[in-house]
């Protein structure tokens, strides 16, 4: 459905461009624009490729397991359904690890490794189950402690001061997670 609506919009731009005599401001666009995407493309790259790198260390040195031990308390409550030392448990915490340091990009192929565990749990493969749909809410909301991608790109804009969006971006982030997980809660369906 949303490349039909880019595609239309794509269209209209050019349409609108054509009927106003202002074709050369399309090609302008694309190189521009084009470049533009590439380079921030490249940055983003070498900011994924850190921390999927670090949360791989982190794994391998046991820092993630330590990790997780600490928040069984939290992910217990959160996951009562995946068991106990079960592997969606350590990618779903290092999914949170890497999102909690604004790396949202970088804990994509970790949030599909959680899913993938979670789904090994899942009776019924075309349904999504409790833990599916709370670890989606959690990653999509996830508190961000240091949003690196926003500085990034505040720092690319030329922000005099990109790190200045941390303390909003906590409070905003933390609510968020918060009323997603009460909203799970609440709509939880028992099998």
């Amino acid at each position: 459905m949303i490349n039909y609506i880019w595609f239309f919009l794509i269209i209209i731009g050019i349409i609108t461009a054509v009927a106003t005599g202002n074709v050369d401001a399309i090609n302008i666009a694309i190189v521009d624009d084009a470049s533009d995407a590439v380079m921030f493309a490249i940055g983003l790259t070498g900011i994924m490729a850190v921390w999927l790198g670090l949360m791989n260390i982190a794994e391998k040195s046991g820092l993630i397991k330590s990790f997780s031990r600490l928040l069984t308390p939290i992910t217990s409550i959160l996951f009562p359904d995946i068991p106990k030392g079960h592997p969606a448990m350590s990618a779903i915490v290092m999914n949170m690890v890497t999102n909690m340091f604004g790396a949202g990009n970088s804990a994509t192929a970790i949030g599909l490794k959680a899913m993938e565990e979670m789904n090994s749990l899942n009776r019924t493969k075309k349904k999504a189950t409790n833990a599916m749909c709370m670890f989606l809410v959690i990653n999509m909301s996830s508190v961000q402690l240091v949003p690196l991608t926003v500085i990034k790109i505040r720092a690319d804009a030329g922000s005099l001061n990109p790190t200045e969006i941390i303390g909003t971006s906590i409070v905003a982030t933390t609510v968020s997670t918060i009323v997603g997980i009460l909203s799970v809660k609440i709509l939880e369906k028992k099998e």
